[in-house]
Formats: C-alpha cells, structure tokens, sequence
C-alpha cells in the first residue's frame, strides 16, 4: 500500500498495469512534447500512430480506452487535431456507434437461443476441421448481408457462453450457480490442462469466424461501411457491385476457406486445437440438462428470441434502416415479451459493447490527427502521379497503399481519402469512366482485405480483441496478428493478382 500522497497518484495512475508499462506510456507523453518541437507535427503524427497501436497490442496488460485516451488529449493539446476535427469523424461513423450501443446489446438478449443452437453445432460436428469450415462459411455468409460487427458479436456471445459452462463446472459447481469465469482460483487441477486446451479451440474458431466476416465483408454492397460509401460515389447498386468485386473477392473467398481447411488440417499458427474429451462430456450434461428445464416460459422465449432473430436478419439483409435502429428494435421487443422490466436487468446487457464504444471514438482522435496532419497525402499524390506510376501499374500499387493504410488507420477513412481523390480525377478528365471503375474496386478490396493483418485494421477483429472473451481465451495483439499472417498472405496476395490480372 502507498504511504504518502505522491505514491498514491503513481500507483493509482493506470490502476493495476505493470510499472514498466505505466514509465512507457508516461514516456510517450512526456517525450510526444519535445517531439512536436523538434521533429514537427507531420513526423510526430506517426510516431503517435505507433504509440497507438502499441496501446492496442498492450490490450491484456491495460485496456486502451486509457492509455490510448491519454495520447488522444494530448494531440489536441499540442494541436496536432481539433476537438471539431474530432467531432467531425465520429459523426460521420455515427452509424458504427449506434451499432455498438444497441445491436451488441440486443445479441445479449438473444444469448439463450445462440447457446442453444450452438451447443447443437458444437456437439453435432465432431469433425475440428468441418466446424472450422462451417464458422468460416457461416461468418463469410452472414456478413455479406449483415454487419461484421453483429456477426462477431454473435460468435463472442456463443464462445463465452461455452467458456462459462465449462468453467463452472470445472470449478467444481452446478450449471445454475452463479459463478465468476475470470478468475481460475477455484479451478480444480485436473481441469488446468483441458482449460488450457478448450482456450485453443475457442481461439481457433473465433479467428476463423472473425477472418469470415471479412471474406464475406468485402463481397457486397452493404457488407462494410466503405463499401457502401465507394458504392454511392460510384453509383453502383446492388447486383452491379457485386459484379466489379467478383473477379477479386470470388478467389479470394475459395482461397480463403481452403486457407481454413489447410491450417487446421496441419495445425499451423496457432490453429487445429480439438475440443477435449472432458469438455465435451460436460457441454453435453449442460445440454441434457437445458432440454429438462425446458418448461413453457423458456420455451416461449426462445420462440420470440428465434422470431427477433428472423426479424434481425432480414431487417439488416433488406437494410429497413440504419443497423443500430434495428438492434433497438430487437432490444425492445426481447425485453417486452420476455419479462425482462427492470432497469439492472437491462443494463447488463450494455457493458460489454460501451468500453470499446468510448475506444472507438479515441481511435477517431487518432484519425483526426491523420486527417489534420495530411499524414497520408504524400503517398496519395505520388501514387496518382502517372509520371511515377503507370495507369497500368496503378490499380495494384492502390490496392497495396490501401491495405498497409487500413491496418494501420480506419479503413472507412483510407477509403473516403482515396476515393475521392479519384473521383476528383475523373471529374477533372484525367482518367477515364473505364479507369475509375477498376481504381474504385481496387481501393475497395484493397482496404478490406490486407487489413485482416492487424486488429486495428478490422473493426471486427478490435472488437474481439477488446472483448470480454479476449482475455479469457488468452487471444492477445500478438496471437491474433499471428494467427491472421497466413491469411493475410493468402488474401493480399490473391487479391493483388486478381487486381492486376483480371480487372
């Protein structure tokens, strides 16, 4: 315990996180002073990306709403980006954070039902390698008409429902007793080795699925944000987009669910975990046990939870409106018919998506320093200089520029710079109705694909990353960018090929 005032503060400050990480992040803000003097704001500004992305590969030692927040205040500070710059960025992802708040808080409700089903799957398909195939072809399908965000919501609330039965059960309790599945401090010895070995499945599986939802992301219309955004700029509906992706994303979604098949097969990365003996037998008493309890109330509420669910699929599929009206729509009519009235019933089902909501606007700071500080117009503008790059060559070198942008930045942002920038070539006649159709897919894939690299490229995979599943399967910055290398190698180089050759 501190004994004076002083070592309060410093023991307070970033609360339980390593004294070495607390000197680094205390570095950063002391040292991001002098730079701003010495190097300028345009050089400054990468340095602050990279201390950034360090916030977020640091996620299991300190969550980066702080951290991360931390260095958010300080660029407005040192002017680096305004709180109107800001302001402009999150509203403009207005819709992503109306997503967050409600439809990952309408998933919550649907939990019964999702365990159920899954449960089915889990215990149905004993083949690993076909249940990897199956979440990856699930989460590529769902997400080519859904949200990748809802998808992975989905996948988060299934894996910790398992990890939770599991878990108590391991610790020496009955199903219905509550129990805290963070802490492993009742865990029975014998179970150490299967818990360690049910983490790799779950992590296996959640990387699939989250890798799915940008297979099938990338492949329509209303599949992720900058797709609808370069659809509207290029006045492409449906079917049409559809069309100028197909001869980049057709490959790469075959090339990506056998990339599935191989690393599981081979047990590659990270993948090929098998779900234990002992922890099948339980999920399977845990599943006789539901199917006992399965008295009418339970039973009518998993009737209105698997006809919200129907309602959530074709609402989102036929967009009816924006995807987070329609998560407050499933929230509503989840706790009207099902009993659930009272306010600290439903304001759990909030505390899982609002971290990592506050977070996203943090990383809209780190975007507006982009924006202010034109940290991107120099590859840009040489990029579009035909005196450096050939029409020809151009569409892959977009592609690349797109992609290492994207894991690095917000994909939404890289795509609205560089597809206006296009379409301010097209408008000036400097490239052709022909020229932009090829530049606009390539910017699309481009900024879809590569960017599965690293969690901050993907919104879906910073999701997970920050989740409350994260932790308890042990998936770090570190094993997660692992884990996606192959298919980062796979779908980038594919996708390049196909941007180049087919296009």
């Amino acid at each position: 315990m501190p004994n004076s005032i002083p070592a309060a503060f410093i023991s307070n400050f970033l609360g339980g996180a390593p004294d070495w990480y607390k000197k680094t992040i205390l570095g950063f803000l002391l040292f991001n002073i002098a730079f701003i003097y010495l190097l300028g704001p345009y050089i400054t500004g990468w340095i602050l990306i990279v201390e950034f992305i360090f916030t977020l590969a640091m996620a299991l030692k300190c969550h980066p709403l702080q951290p991360g927040g931390l260095l958010a205040i300080e660029s407005v500070i040192l002017g680096m980006a305004h709180p109107e710059i800001i302001y402009e960025e999150t509203l403009a992802n207005f819709p992503v954070i109306l997503l967050l708040m409600f439809m990952v808080a309408g998933i919550f409700f649907m939990k019964d039902l999702l365990l159920y089903v899954f449960t089915k799957i889990l215990l149905g398909v004993r083949s690993k390698i076909l249940l990897s195939f199956l979440f990856s072809v699930v989460a590529a399908l769902l997400s080519a008409f859904l949200d990748a965000l809802t998808v992975t919501a989905v996948l988060i609330s299934v894996s910790v429902g398992f990890y939770s039965v599991y878990h108590k059960v391991a610790s020496g309790k009955n199903f219905n007793v509550d129990h805290n599945h963070g802490e492993d401090d009742q865990l029975k010895e014998q179970h150490r080795q299967d818990l360690e070995d049910f983490r790799g499945f779950l992590r296996s599986l959640m990387m699939h699925g989250a890798v799915g939802t940008a297979l099938g992301g990338v492949c329509t219309l209303v599949g992720e944000p900058q797709n609808l955004l370069i659809a509207k700029i290029a006045g492409w509906e449906f079917i049409e987009f559809f069309e100028m992706m197909s001869p980049v994303t057709m490959p790469v979604l075959v090339v990506g669910l056998l990339t599935c098949l191989v690393l599981e097969k081979f047990s590659w990365f990270g993948y090929g975990a098998k779900l234990p003996p002992e922890v099948r037998t339980i999920l399977e008493d845990f599943d006789r046990e539901q199917q006992k309890q399965m008295i009418p109330k339970r039973k009518a509420q998993l009737w209105i939870q698997g006809i919200t669910a129907v309602f959530l699929v074709f609402g989102l599929a036929f967009h009816v409106a924006e995807v987070g009206l329609i998560g407050l729509t499933v929230i509503v009519l989840l706790t009207a018919f099902n009993g659930i009235i009272e306010e600290h019933q439903i304001g759990k089902a909030f505390e899982e998506a609002m971290p990592f909501t506050a977070l996203l606007v943090v990383f809209f700071s780190i975007v507006g320093v982009i924006h202010s500080q034109h940290l991107f117009t120099p590859i840009i503008t040489w990029i579009l200089n035909t005196d450096n790059v050939s029409t020809q060559a151009q569409p892959g070198i977009f592609f690349l520029a797109n992609g290492v942008l994207s894991m690095i930045s917000d994909n939404v942002f890289v795509a609205t710079v560089y597809i206006s920038e296009v379409k301010a070539a097209l408008d000036g006649g400097e490239i052709s109705r022909e020229h932009f159709d090829v530049l606009a897919t390539a910017i699309n894939t481009g900024t879809n694909l590569p960017s599965v690299a690293t969690p901050n490229g993907q919104a879906a995979f910073l999701f997970l990353l920050t989740s409350a599943l994260a932790p308890l399967i042990r998936l770090s910055y570190g094993r997660m960018v692992l884990m996606a290398l192959p298919y980062t190698v796979v779908m980038t180089g594919v996708g390049y090929f196909a941007v180049t050759h087919w296009l």
